[in-house]
Order: structure tokens, then C-alpha cells, then sequence
């Protein structure tokens, strides 16, 4: 989920951008429910096409709306992701009300690991193979981030490589959603957190993205664990909470500083903390 955010975050150039943001994980649960309506019956790979094509069809629509509106400020383009992704939640609960599929339909609208057994979760294996295309086209992914015309000048497809890049992270989405179901933050808070101390090149980013957010996931994990045992929170639950007040904290920070790694002096005037020098201490001309 956290490759999947990097990807769209760089191919959109907009870091609050994500399979959160983007109506990526709202379209992928609707291809699973119209799955459970239309083949009741359907194995796990039969739910996991449906989400493949609802999520690549869902996010391609989101990008080409952002494509052709006027004014792209960094905040409005989610503004619009979440919208559009409300839209389609609604569209999959009242179907799944009309049709009672409610009970069924509620183990992918919340994440959590009960259900990842053998036979359940090799799905995300085809995670892999996806994840080293992103790898060896990162390149062509800056390039495209840098806009249509920059990659025009260079000799690129920017349609194509859009597209393509946008269903890669589509198909990582859908595969994660249909094994441990819906995991919000994750593909928004952990590449910028990444992107602060690393910068913006994709590729030496993504391998720092999936470990951080692997251990982002487990640290989330644990916390549920621990909190009301021998019970267990679903992840979806802890990783919303963290993740809905670190993502305030982002929109202050890219707001003032866009998209410029973070230092120390950054963080300090972030939190209204700058040092002021005193007149005529250090000052070359005071002492000349």
C-alpha cells in the first residue's frame, strides 16, 4: 500500500494523493461486492479480478477528472479524491443494503489480519512481480511527475507511462484489499515521511517506503494486540487513528515548506521555534 501511495504521489505530483485519497480502495471494494452479487461462489482470484479492474477503472477516472480541472492546489486534488471515493463507498453500501450483502461485504471494509490464512493470502505475491516493474520504470515515472510537457521534451509517452504507472499502484491496492481488506493512511503518511528525510527520487525512495511501512503496519499490529487482550482492535482501527493525526500534521508541513526535505531548522520554525540571531552577534559587518 505504502509503493502504491509513492507511485501515485509521484505520477500525480501531489503528495496528498494516495489509494486513501485517490478512490482507489472505495472502487476496489466495489469490484469485490459486485464479485459476491454477480458469482457467489467466486474463489478468492475471481474477487481479486473484479477489484483489479474496478480499482484500475476507479483511479484512472479520478486522474483524468484532476487532469482537466483548472486550479490544481495541493490540497483540493484530495479534496476531490475523497469526494469521488464517497460517492463510490456510497454506491457499494446502498448495494450492499438492497441486496443484503452487508455481513459478507464487511470483512473487506475494515482491515485486519484474522482471516490471512494458508491459501488466503498468496494473492499478494503478485505484489512482487509488480513492484520491480515500478522499479525498473521509476525513471520514466519522475519524468512524468514532472509534467506533460517536461516529458514530451524528453521523448516520453505521458499518457502511457500515466496510466500504466497509476495501474500498477491500482493492482497493488486491490491485491492487499482483497486479502486483509481496506487499510487507510498507509499509502499517504508513509512516503511523505519518507520523501522528508529522502527526497523525491522513486527509486531510492521505494525500497525505504516498503520497509518503513512494513514496520509501520507490525508496530500498528502490535499496538491492537496489546491494547484489550486476548482481544484484538482491527488494524484498520489504529492505523486510521495515527495515521488521520499524522496526516494533519503533513498538510501544515508540506503547506509551508511544499515539497523540501525537512531539516532541522525546518522543523524548528514548523513548530514556531525558529532562533533569531541577536543584532550584531556573528554578524560580519558589526565586527568588520
Amino acid at each position: 500500500m505504502s509503493i502504491a501511495g509513492l507511485i501515485m504521489q509521484q505520477l500525480c505530483a501531489n503528495k496528498f494523493v494516495s489509494p486513501t485519497t485517490g478512490a482507489t480502495i472505495s472502487s476496489a471494494q466495489l469490484g469485490i461486492l459486485i464479485a459476491l452479487l454477480f458469482f457467489p461462489d467466486s474463489s478468492l482470484w475471481s474477487r481479486a479480478a473484479f477489484a483489479f479492474l474496478a480499482a484500475i477503472t476507479g483511479t484512472w477516472v479520478f486522474v483524468w477528472f484532476i487532469l482537466r480541472i483548472p486550479m490544481k492546489d495541493p490540497v483540493m486534488v484530495p479534496l476531490i479524491g475523497i469526494m469521488f471515493g464517497n460517492v463510490i463507498g456510497g454506491i457499494t453500501s446502498f448495494l450492499a443494503f438492497r441486496f443484503d450483502m452487508t455481513q459478507a461485504l464487511s470483512t473487506w471494509l475494515v482491515g485486519h489480519f484474522s482471516l490471512v490464512l494458508r491459501g488466503n493470502y498468496e494473492l499478494v505475491y503478485l505484489v512482487v512481480p509488480l513492484i520491480a516493474a515500478a522499479w525498473i520504470y521509476a525513471k520514466w515515472f519522475n519524468i512524468v511527475g514532472m509534467g506533460k510537457e517536461f516529458s514530451k521534451n524528453l521523448g516520453v509517452n505521458y499518457s502511457l507511462v500515466l496510466f500504466a504507472g497509476l495501474s500498477i499502484a491500482a493492482m497493488i491496492t486491490a491485491s492487499v484489499v482483497t486479502v486483509v481488506g481496506s487499510i487507510s493512511y498507509i499509502g499517504l503518511i508513509v512516503p511523505n515521511l519518507v520523501a522528508i528525510f529522502k527526497g523525491d527520487d522513486l527509486r531510492a525512495t521505494l525500497p525505504d517506503t516498503a520497509l518503513f511501512g512494513a514496520l509501520f503496519v507490525l508496530i500498528c499490529d502490535v499496538i491492537g494486540r496489546l491494547i484489550i487482550m486476548p482481544y484484538e482492535l482491527p488494524i484498520e482501527l489504529i492505523i486510521g487513528t495515527v495515521g488521520s493525526l499524522l496526516f494533519i500534521v503533513l498538510i501544515f508541513y508540506r503547506l509551508r515548506f511544499g515539497r523540501r526535505s525537512l531539516t532541522k531548522d525546518r522543523l524548528l520554525e514548523l513548530f514556531g521555534l525558529t532562533r533569531r540571531a541577536r543584532p550584531g552577534c556573528c554578524n560580519p559587518a558589526v565586527i568588520k
